[in-house]
């Protein structure tokens, strides 16, 4: 599989979306939430998991926006923040309640540990890209070639470095977050570790 070969869904709400991401996120958690999508996309196209690639798309763009200092809660973790955000978002994009709920729960669900990849596709896609560009995690389950040609159309722009801190500071100001917790289990070293910025 190639870049050329995902499919990147052309719709006001995926433009929207690029368009928050833009206007809110470094270059560097930009180019994160790119490759996320990408990344899950190829992986769901490659495993036959059938999956809403608008939905997927727009929960890619905004799973981080709830650490953007404008979107950042001192009472949620920076998740279901950012839940918050896509559910606001769906609404301003027309989406029924139904699909605005969902939107929320992908983006709070790409931070848990398992869950029903056919009860939620979009979660899991999402969960994989996005552990994979920032952790290095399951890093085998995507082409190197496809892997080398994303992070050459999208760079890294010291992504590890910028997550780590955004984790640590999270983890500091929410200790009882999911966040928080990943801290305490070594994430962030290993975010600093990841191959994928070697």
């Amino acid at each position: 599989m190639r870049l050329a070969d995902i499919v990147v869904p052309d719709t006001a709400a995926t433009r929207g979306a690029l368009e928050v991401a833009t206007a809110y996120f470094s270059a560097a958690v930009l180019n994160h939430s790119v490759r996320s999508y990408l990344l899950g996309a190829a992986y769901g196209a490659m495993n036959d998991i059938a999956f809403d690639a608008e939905l997927l798309y727009v929960t890619s763009m905004l799973h981080d926006i709830g650490m953007v200092k404008a979107f950042d809660s001192h009472t949620l973790p920076f998740e279901e923040a950012g839940g918050h955000v896509a559910w606001v978002f769906g609404a301003g994009a027309g989406w029924p309640v139904e699909r605005r709920v969902r939107a929320s729960e992908v983006i709070v669900r790409h931070m848990w540990n398992k869950m029903d990849v056919a009860q939620d596709p979009e979660g899991n896609l999402l969960d994989l890209g996005a552990g994979l560009d920032i952790a290095g995690r399951r890093l085998g389950d995507i082409p190197a070639r496809l892997l080398a040609e994303a992070t050459e159309r999208y760079p890294r722009l010291g992504l590890s470095e910028e997550f780590a801190a955004c984790f640590r500071d999270q983890a500091e100001r929410k200790p009882d977050s999911l966040g928080a917790a990943f801290v305490h289990a070594g994430v962030a070293e290993r975010i600093e570790a990841n191959p994928l910025d070697r």
